[in-house]
């Protein structure tokens, strides 16, 4: 019979090379896998680890794809340490991209006076997009006690239904061909780019800072520490006098921000318009982002690029090897997968007990 026993001292250093040995196994497991499937595993890792950081285009497109991983990550953290459990980032991320792209869409010759400062109105409307689709899980959760895992999941789908419902109707765009799509936006309303010919945007800088100033959020203040006190300890928190319902509003308003700030730039970004195609997974996939970096702020960028990696590495591995695309998601469950189980053996050991001699059972 074997059963798990908590550890008495869980080792420090094993919790902090857990993640390099979850991405160990979930190596180990893809060579498998590339195997069973008939291709070469030498070749498939390849394109998941050295393609997208071969050239400085690949480069370029790996910031895009881990810009808005780390964003949302980093709002997510927040709100795990705090012990809110927003599952909805998604969602949030679809609003955030939709009201920036509203904005967007307000420009034209009344407001050629603002130039290039058009962009903080519209990036502005994407984290205020993205706390207001937040602010219904924190008040259904601070009214009513729901339960923020289901409200904020089932809210992603109402956003995405809210966006195709947009995009095929009011907003569609009526030069585009019938496409489900928006107008494209002007120029000057999009993302300045960093390098002239690549799609690397200033998102990758906003991201950069969000880390410091989350760090310091955490760690330096009064506000951070007591969001830290009630996830871990609430009964705790309690007893000093720190706030439950603020900690929650605070949480998931920070969550939902973050997470609209990433689809705002996405919107104004990259993709230039708003299509059914908004939604990319990334809020999803940024909880992963969130614990492979171990809810700290600067793992938070390592496992963002990680994560983008597989990004791409999906997409090159379906395009040159004619592997299905869904191997992305099959690396990142393998890597939270990994993480969990490293983590798990951690804090517990396996004991393994031989039933005692003679031992029946209730029916015998």
């Amino acid at each position: 019979m074997m059963r798990l026993e908590v550890r008495p001292q869980p080792s420090r250093l094993m919790s902090l090379a857990s993640p390099l040995l979850a991405l160990a196994l979930t190596v180990a497991v893809g060579v498998l896998l590339f195997v069973l499937l008939g291709k070469d595993p030498l070749r498939g890792l390849q394109m998941f680890f050295v393609e997208p950081v071969k050239n400085l285009y690949q480069l370029s497109e790996l910031s895009v794809k881990a810009t808005p991983l780390i964003l949302i990550a980093l709002g997510l953290a927040v709100c795990f340490r705090a012990n809110v459990w927003n599952i909805g980032a998604e969602g949030q991320f679809v609003m955030g991209a939709l009201a920036a792209g509203w904005v967007a869409m307000q420009a034209g010759p009344e407001t050629a006076w603002m130039g290039r400062a058009i962009v903080l109105p519209i990036v502005a409307a994407g984290v205020l997009g993205g706390m207001a689709w937040a602010a219904i899980v924190a008040l259904l959760r601070d009214r009513f006690n729901a339960n923020e895992i289901l409200v904020s999941l089932m809210l992603v789908y109402v956003a995405e239904m809210i966006l195709g419902w947009l995009v095929y109707g009011p907003w569609k765009d009526p030069k585009g061909y019938n496409f489900p799509q928006s107008i494209t936006f002007l120029p000057v309303t999009q993302v300045p780019r960093l390098v002239d010919g690549l799609r690397a945007h200033v998102g990758v800088l906003v991201a950069l800072a969000g880390v410091g100033l989350f760090w310091a959020f955490l760690f330096r203040t009064y506000r951070g520490f007591a969001l830290q006190v009630g996830g871990l300890a609430p009964a705790a928190a309690r007893y000093a006098g720190f706030s439950s319902r603020g900690a929650i509003w605070l949480a998931l308003l920070l969550s939902g921000g973050m997470a609209g700030l990433a689809g705002g730039l996405e919107a104004a970004g990259p993709l230039g318009q708003l299509t059914p195609y908004v939604p990319a997974g990334y809020g999803f996939a940024a909880i992963i982002v969130a614990y492979v970096g171990r809810l700290h702020p600067v793992g938070i960028v390592f496992s963002g690029v990680l994560m983008s990696m597989f990004y791409i590495g999906g997409e090159l591995a379906q395009s040159r090897m004619g592997l299905p695309k869904s191997l992305t998601g099959v690396f990142q469950g393998l890597l939270l997968f990994s993480l969990l189980a490293c983590d798990t053996l951690i804090h517990f050991r396996v004991r393994l007990r031989r039933p005692a001699p003679g031992a029946t059972s209730k029916g015998a």
